[in-house]
């Protein structure tokens, strides 16, 4: 795609291709649309650098009318609507594959609306009409010298989220933070402490799910955005972070198991909000946070994760010493037995930590075969008796008794010490 820049603020011809800059790839007519309509923000950025999403997520903004737009494509195509700002005016409506968001320009102009945004990439607009774009900050002339460039100071004092979001979107577009910029987030780094916690999470999710965000993590730190958030966090846990990167590329080349998959977590996917979690998020949250489980959780809880999330941390925290190269050959069966159960899903991280922390692979292997195989008795446990079998066959009441039984009978199952049911209640009956 060619594109002339010019030093003054105009509209400049922009031949459209098969990407969001062509109406084409929506799923509404361009008609609904006034022609004093704009795309606006990172869909506009990442066209003009050739990116493309599976998901559509379109960015308008209309001199007036955004609402009423907006509710009129939602009902011609019995699209879901949201109504999210009715004092600033901003509608969204919700198809199968693509979300629209209909936001009244602020100001008189679209220029000043443009000098409200956070950094010059984001600030250029796009007039489907015409296929021309309106650059008024040169935020072209960034995308093609790498650079995040914040708009103006105030932009980062009124909404300080944006501090963190110059990280993020630094690793997410492999750019450059200009050295202004920084200068300036290093300086309002303190007014991070009063953003909402969901926003600092989901900014700090990305920089934590990806190997290309740790460089942009430490940076973050240096400049001063974690003090308040990740307190514990210093160059030692840092440079842990950067080795687990490195094992999970070590994982993956090693094994190519789902289960093993240092991005993946099975339960609980959000892949639309791009908000996935990951063992490698959560292996790398667990080195930030305190390493004493009754301080670190409520960190976490502060910074609103989920409980799943928490638990997982913390799971790591408490069991990781045992992955220890000195511990790890010396655990009997029925240690494997309970770190397996207390670990659960969490076992991949579980390998990242380890072998970050300076655990050989080939200590971990016998471990990991056991967490690959689902018939294994240690990782994998099946119930040979259940509740109902005890209180049938032994003629025992409900009560906590069972729990107690059927746990042991899991572990002799484990230690090898029973095989089949019928020795389970053998076994039963000599706890009795």
């Amino acid at each position: 795609m060619k594109y002339t820049y010019s030093s003054k603020p105009s509209l400049q011809t922009l031949p459209t291709t098969a990407s969001v800059l062509s109406p084409q790839t929506w799923p509404f007519s361009l008609d609904w649309l006034p022609v004093t309509a704009y795309l606006v923000g990172g869909n506009v950025r990442d066209a003009l650098l050739g990116r493309q999403a599976e998901y559509l997520d379109l960015d308008f903004v209309l001199p007036e009318g955004a609402v009423s737009t907006a509710k009129a494509i939602a009902n011609y195509y019995r699209a879901g609507f949201v109504l999210l700002d009715a004092e600033r005016q901003i509608a969204r409506v919700v198809f199968e594959r693509a979300t629209a968001d209909f936001a009244q320009q602020v100001g008189q102009s679209l220029t000043e609306d443009l000098e409200h945004r956070d950094f010059t990439v984001n600030a250029i607009a796009y007039n489907p009409h015409t296929q021309e774009l309106f650059d008024p900050l040169h935020g072209y002339v960034d995308l093609q010298q790498q650079l995040i460039r914040m708009v103006s100071i105030e932009n980062l004092k009124d909404d300080p989220l944006r501090l963190l979001r110059a990280y993020r979107q630094s690793a997410q577009l492999g750019f450059t933070l200009e050295y202004k910029t920084r200068q300036a987030i290093q300086q309002l780094a303190p007014l991070l402490h009063f953003v909402a916690a969901e926003r600092v999470q989901s900014e700090l999710s990305y920089l934590l799910g990806s190997a290309k965000g740790t460089a942009l993590l430490k940076l973050a730190w240096q400049d001063g955005l974690l003090a308040a958030w990740l307190p514990h966090a210093d160059a030692e846990r840092l440079a842990l972070v950067e080795r687990i990167d490195h094992a999970a590329a070590a994982l993956q080349e090693a094994y190519s198991s789902p289960a093993l998959d240092p991005s993946g977590w099975l339960r609980d996917q959000q892949r639309v909000s791009g908000s996935a979690r990951s063992w490698l998020k959560i292996a790398k949250l667990a080195c930030l946070v305190s390493a004493e489980p009754e301080q670190a959780e409520p960190e976490l809880w502060r910074l609103k994760y989920s409980r799943a999330e928490v638990q997982a941390v913390l799971s790591l925290l408490q069991f990781l010493p045992q992955m220890a190269p000195y511990t790890l050959p010396t655990l009997s069966l029925a240690q494997q037995y309970y770190l397996f159960r207390g670990i659960g899903a969490a076992f991949p991280a579980l390998v990242l930590l380890a072998l970050a922390t300076g655990t050989p692979m080939s200590l971990l292997q016998p471990l990991i075969a056991r967490f690959l195989d689902p018939q294994d008795p240690v990782a994998h446990p099946a119930p040979l008796l259940t509740g109902r079998d005890l209180m049938t066959q032994l003629s025992l009441p409900p009560s906590p008794k069972l729990g107690q039984i059927l746990e042991a009978i899991q572990l002799a199952r484990a230690e090898g010490r029973i095989t089949s049911p019928e020795e389970a209640l053998s076994f039963a009956q000599t706890l009795l």
